[in-house]
């Protein structure tokens, strides 16, 4: 089989539709995410037989029987890289404890090219405070550009997060969202709140980061869908007054109980 996108969901689906069928499945462009290479990991010890974990390559030999095993779920690196971009927004000394910094990939380094601080100890990450981050520019002078990208590339679930980040930075950066469609559409609530965003199109947006010489502004807006959603609350927890998110179920899908963990940091947030 070979797949027309490296799918996450459609490459889990094929694997495990094929463990058990009869004879060798092979999957050409098959997704390579830590998330799929822990369910091949695991599929292996309850008896599968499936190699080239890791790469885009999947081979299956179907088998007759699998068996009972115990397995420890990876953390989740975009609620990681959120909590990194919610530091850095709120200027706050943030401790992100059991971060499975070794399944993160290249995504310390995009936030370490917004200027964000990160210090790794044992699997643990602090994020320090900082009053001021300042974007990285080429040696050239050219504007730095972030772009999503399939696995081991930067995951296309944190470009809203960086963007929204990027908006207090001190530079200016493009944001190219190459693989989805439709994924920068809430931009217009940031420019609502103060940001200076130009949308060149669908696809591409350029961030002039004010380096907080003016703080975003509280408004009442809707989460078009989960990480716009939980780019908003960001932007809403570093803004001066009060901030309405509608349509917060799409929030809900993708980090369990929000609220309630922000509130423990000492985040003033109610649901309504």
């Amino acid at each position: 089989m070979l797949l027309d996108e490296p799918s996450v969901t459609g490459t889990a689906n094929i694997v495990m539709a094929a463990v058990m069928a009869k004879g060798t499945t092979t999957i050409y462009n098959a997704a390579c995410e830590p998330y799929l290479q822990q369910l091949c990991k695991m599929l292996n010890r309850m008896g599968a037989k499936i190699s080239g974990i890791g790469s885009n390559l999947l081979m299956i030999e179907g088998v007759d029987y699998l068996g009972g095993t115990s397995h420890r779920m990876l953390p989740d690196m975009i609620e990681v890289g959120s909590f990194i971009g919610l530091a850095a927004m709120t200027q706050s000394r943030l401790e992100i404890k059991g971060a499975g910094i070794e399944h993160l990939g290249i995504i310390p380094e995009k936030f370490r090219q917004l200027g964000i601080q990160l210090e790794f100890e044992g699997d643990n990450i602090i994020i320090p405070s900082q009053d001021v981050y300042e974007i990285q520019s080429f040696l050239d002078g050219s504007v730095l550009t972030i772009s999503d990208h399939p696995w081991p590339g930067f995951t296309p679930d944190l470009l809203s997060i960086v963007l929204v980040v990027a908006t207090q930075a001190r530079g200016s950066v493009l944001i190219h969202q190459k693989m989805f469609e439709s994924r920068l559409f809430f931009v217009d609530k940031l420019i609502d709140m103060g940001a200076q965003i130009i949308l060149c199109d669908p696809h591409r947006a350029a961030v002039i980061g004010l380096g907080r010489d003016q703080k975003l502004r509280g408004i009442t807006m809707s989460s078009p869908d989960i990480r716009a959603g939980v780019s908003l609350l960001i932007a809403a927890l570093s803004a001066e007054g009060k901030s309405i998110i509608q349509n917060i179920e799409q929030i809900d899908r993708g980090y369990q109980y929000i609220d309630q963990r922000l509130i423990a940091l000492g985040a003033d947030i109610k649901r309504i």
